[in-house]
Parts: C-alpha cells; structure tokens; sequence
C-alpha cells in the first residue's frame, strides 16, 4: 500500500511538472506537455478523437512513397503503419501503438507552442506577421504551416538530423512574385521551398519527400526550380525533378 501511495504521489508531481517518465504504456492517464495534454494513453488502432488527431500530424511525415496520411482522428491502418515507422526511426518498440514512450518522444520533439524543435512559424512565413491575405484564411494557413513542419521535421531525421534552410513557405497575394502560378500553393501555407549548395542535398529532399507525404515535388531540373526543392499539398499529386534521376528520384 504504501509502495502504491508513493507510486501515485510521483505520478502526480511530475503531471504538475510538465516531466513524462519514458517507460510503459499505461491507459487512462494523462500526459502534459506545454503545447498540450495527451490523454487515455495509449493511442491505438480502432480509436477516433482529438488526440489521434493530433498524432497523425506529427507522424504524417512516416508515411509509405506516394502515401498522405489523413487527419481525420481515426486510427486506421495507415496511422499505424506511420506510428510504426515513427517508432523504428526513434529506437522505440515499434508496435504501433502510441504509448508513454512514443509521446514522449514526441514531446521532446515539440517547442511549446506545438512547431516540432528544429522549425518555427518565422520560417514558414517571412511574408507577414498575420497570415492573412492568401488563398485561405489566415488560421487555416498557419494550420497547414503546422503539418508542414511536422513533415520537415521527419525529412531532417531520415537525413541525419543535419539543419535544413527553408527559403520560402506561405506568401499571401501581395508577397507572391509577379510570375507565380495562381494555383500556388504558397498561398494556402502548405507548401515549403528548401535550398541547399549542391545537386544531391536538393534531390535528397526530393527523395526524402516522397515518403514524408508531400504530394507536391518540384525540384532539379523543372523549370524555375534548380536552385531549391519544392515541396507541398496539391490536392493534384504531382512530381517533377528530373535532374534527380541518377539519385532515385
């Protein structure tokens, strides 16, 4: 009895804390982070609410190639599998299932307003402070730049974890260049240019894309594009880089 009163006491002091112990799975309890509050752990297959929601946002990016993960908070067979593939590529048991472990990863992934620690909503918007203006409201276009980055953050992982140069994301109507395509989607926020020095960084974006659940690649050797990777949402999926050929594109 008193081994279990301690056990709760420390439970409920690390809650209090913001502190995740990375062990277990255990159901019905709820896990804090400053961004937000997983509750009923663990996540799984069969399950439909917010929280699966939230989780398909920040493992869309574990996807199979040519796949997108829908955010519909249902834990189908497609969360799964990219619940899964989060798990493998972070060393965790990989049963599919979102414990105590795999949102703790998650947490440590995560800065407090939710972005994933390697990106930010500055880098996805260098065109205004509001995010108003586009094709989309200005909430929906700060929420596709979440998604986005989430996605980002899965592309930098499967590439060692090396730093990645966002040169453009979300461009309201006034900041769009005069030759841009009125179909943009720059304009809805979901869509992100990386830049890098040489040919093989910027078709390993490309690569990496294709399994991180970008429906929208545009890279070297498309016209306008040889000096960045583009990467995207089109409900349209389309991909073109030819000049990454030779590197598996």
């Amino acid at each position: 009895m008193l081994r279990r009163a301690l056990h709760s006491l420390l439970a409920t002091v690390m809650l209090m804390t913001g502190i995740i112990v990375g062990v277990g799975t255990t159901a019905g309890t709820a896990h804090a982070v400053a961004c937000r509050t997983w509750s009923n752990l663990p996540l799984q297959p069969g399950e439909s609410n917010e929280d699966v929601r939230q989780l398909q946002i920040r493992v869309a990016g574990w996807v199979a190639s040519g796949e997108r993960l829908s955010y519909d908070g249902v834990y189908g067979a497609r969360t799964e599998a990219a619940v899964r593939r989060f798990q493998e590529a972070y060393n965790l048991a990989a049963d599919g299932v979102a414990g105590t472990q795999t949102i703790t990863k998650i947490n440590q992934l995560s800065d407090s307003d939710c972005t994933p620690i390697h990106f930010a909503y500055s880098e996805l918007n260098r065109c205004n402070t509001t995010w108003a203006g586009g094709a989309v409201t200005a909430a929906t276009a700060k929420s596709n730049a979440l998604r986005t980055m989430w996605k980002l953050e899965a592309i930098r992982h499967k590439l060692g974890d090396n730093p990645i140069t966002v040169s453009s994301g979300f461009r309201s109507d006034a900041c769009q260049p005069p030759d841009s395509e009125p179909t943009s989607r720059h304009r809805y926020g979901d869509a992100a240019d990386l830049t890098a020095g040489t040919v093989a960084a910027r078709c390993a974006f490309a690569v990496k894309g294709k399994t991180s659940g970008f429906s929208e690649i545009l890279g070297q050797g498309y016209e306008g594009h040889n000096d960045h990777t583009h990467l995207a949402h089109d409900p349209s999926p389309y991909w073109s880089a030819p000049g990454c050929a030779s590197y598996g594109f």
